[in-house]
Parts: C-alpha cells; structure tokens; sequence
C-alpha cells in the first residue's frame, strides 16, 4: 500500500470504530473470522494493532489465525494516520518482495548489506507461521552469502528473565565473526500477562552476530 496510504488509514478507521462501537472482543471475533474466510490486507492490519500483545499466531494446519484479542486499546485512527504517513515517506522508492529468504539472499552481491530476522527458537516457534522454519537452512544460505563477500547481521535469541535464562542455540563454527548482546527491555509478553507488576526480573537481550 506504498502508493495508497490513504486506503490503507480508510481500512483502519472502518474497523476501528466498529470495534469501539460494539463490545470489544464480539467485533474482534468477527474481524478476525471475516479474515480467516478470506485472508486479506484490510483486516490484517488492524488485527495486528489489536491483537494479544501485537504477536500474530497462526495455526500450522490451515493458516487459521488464533491470536484473542488484545488487553489494550487500539490506538486511534488518527494516531495509526500518523505512522502511516510517517513509514509512507521512509518507505519512498523501496521495493518490497515476497519471497523465500533463501531466494533473497541469492539476490545478494559483494558488498551488500543482509540483515536477517528470522523467529525465534525460545519464543516464537508457534508465531508468524513459523512452525516449519529451518534455522539451519539459514545458515546454509548465509554461509554462502559470506563466501560471495556480502555483510549479513542476524538476530536471534540471547537472554531472557534478566539473564537467568540463557538461550543457547548451536552456531556454525567460523560462520560469524563477531557478537553483540543488545538490551531490548522487559519482555513485551510478560508485560500483558503479568499486568500490574514491574518485571524487574523479565528483561530480554538479543543477540545480533555479524559474519564481518
């Protein structure tokens, strides 16, 4: 919707005021079940803004999207207005592809910059459709990457509950070169779940390794 961000807000807004219009959860029920007969952007979207905590899960069977509704407000069309105009100018002259990551990173020639994002092993194995993810695939084609002298950076599990929890997900030797460990803040699940509290002992780091 790159050239139609005035869609895109129209989509948001005629769902939004359903949703406050009405009991919360009812309306939910039924943008979420008018999505799953018929996948579409236009309600995609503001499912995304209102599901439980923002994590869209989807059923490995059939694509059923499963995610309740969320504990939070939605925010306003004219607060979504502003985001939308906002990624519409970053987004300008960007061309987006949808396509396998392994087809992507083929793409990739020397001196190029990949930044790979894939689900993560200790949370999100349920999330995104994600269930048939192959990590090791990952970094089959990255290793290739390398070797065509293209820079990749990867984010993948670190430490979870304030470092008590440590991720461990078996590398390939000499694939990356270096690791970072980035700060991301109290867990964003744990925040819904245990409302109310302060999560000093939920904290989340991700580790970003980089093959330069």
């Amino acid at each position: 919707m790159s050239q139609s961000p005035e869609v895109l807000k129209k989509w948001y807004r005629v769902r939004w005021q359903a949703l406050m219009a009405g009991n919360k959860k009812t309306e939910y029920e039924i943008i979420k079940a008018a999505y799953n007969d018929n996948p579409n952007g236009a309600d995609l979207v503001f499912l995304c803004r209102s599901c439980y905590g923002g994590v869209v899960r989807f059923r490995q069977a059939d694509g059923y999207m499963s995610t309740p509704c969320g504990i939070h407000q939605p925010i306003s069309p004219e607060a979504f207005a502003r985001r939308v105009d906002l990624w519409h100018e970053r987004t300008r002259h960007t061309r987006f592809l949808h396509l396998d990551f392994e087809e992507a990173l083929e793409m990739a020639k020397k001196g190029d910059m990949i930044y790979c994002d894939p689900p993560y092993s200790h949370s999100q194995t349920i999330l995104y459709g994600a269930q048939s993810f192959s990590l090791s695939r990952l970094f089959t084609a990255i290793e290739r990457c390398k070797r065509r002298g293209v820079r990749v950076a990867l984010s993948i599990d670190g430490t979870k509950r304030s470092g008590d929890l440590i991720c461990d997900i078996p590398l390939p030797d000499r694939l990356f070169e270096r690791e970072f460990s980035v700060h991301c803040g109290r867990s964003m699940l744990k925040r819904f779940q245990m409302e109310g509290r302060t999560l000093e002992d939920e904290a989340v780091a991700d580790r970003l390794l980089v093959t330069y």
